[in-house]
């Protein structure tokens, strides 16, 4: 098996080129998912010329199996569920409630380890490419773009440099347009891609959006 990306900031400089329709443009926003998402998108927003934000989404994990998502939750309270996966398990909404309440606390902390006192930017409108660093139930993504239509953009893209194939097809119907630089498949685990696939600290996302604004001409001033 080949490493497609040396680490997260080569798969953001290729993803960035391949999204340079939208280089430039005034009404282009990117959001990071992080953690892992964020280093990712700095590259892509570096390369647009865009601003930068995150959206904070938890994945909800089922019981006994942690990386086995049943759905997920997402800024602005965005609930998405895995009823496929959840009918597998034999497992009710009550037992998805009890996983969202546990994991509310966790995202809530990192919306305000990640932007402090700074609100959200402006979604409305705009043209938002929402980044991680691959794709692979989907049910985060899935939340995201949830998340970030009830705000009324433009048009909603969906980037990411690797995902399984049937999770970039599935998406391709909650986004406006959905780039995967590479759909393998099987797709193992999204880590197996990147010779180097560290986890990222809360200090480490902070520091990437803070260098990226410092980078990045603020909205509407450019």
């Amino acid at each position: 098996m080949t490493r497609l990306f040396a680490d997260r900031t080569e798969a953001g400089r290729l993803l960035g080129e391949r999204l340079a329709a939208y280089k430039d443009r005034r009404d282009v926003l990117v959001l990071a998912l992080p953690r892992g998402g964020v280093p990712v998108a700095a590259e892509v927003a570096d390369a647009l010329g865009a601003p930068l934000d995150v959206l904070v989404v938890r994945k909800l994990g089922a019981p006994q199996q942690p990386e086995l998502a049943l759905g997920a939750i997402a800024s602005g309270g965005v609930r998405v569920l895995n009823e496929g996966v959840m009918g597998a398990l034999g497992l009710d909404t009550a037992v998805v409630d009890a996983l969202a309440q546990r994991e509310l606390p966790e995202l809530r902390r990192r919306e305000q380890a990640y932007r402090g006192e700074r609100p959200p930017l402006d979604v409305a409108g705009r043209t938002v490419i929402v980044v991680d660093d691959g794709i692979a139930t989907g049910a985060t993504m899935h939340a995201a773009l949830r998340a970030v239509r009830a705000l009324h953009p433009t048009k909603l893209v969906a980037a990411v440099p690797v995902a399984a194939p049937d999770s970039c097809r599935f998406l391709a119907r909650l986004a406006d347009d959905v780039v995967c630089l590479e759909q393998p498949d099987p797709l193992l685990a999204i880590g197996v891609w990147y010779a180097s696939f560290p986890q990222l600290t809360d200090d480490e996302v902070r520091a990437l959006l803070e260098e990226s604004a410092r980078r990045t001409v603020a909205p509407g001033a450019r």
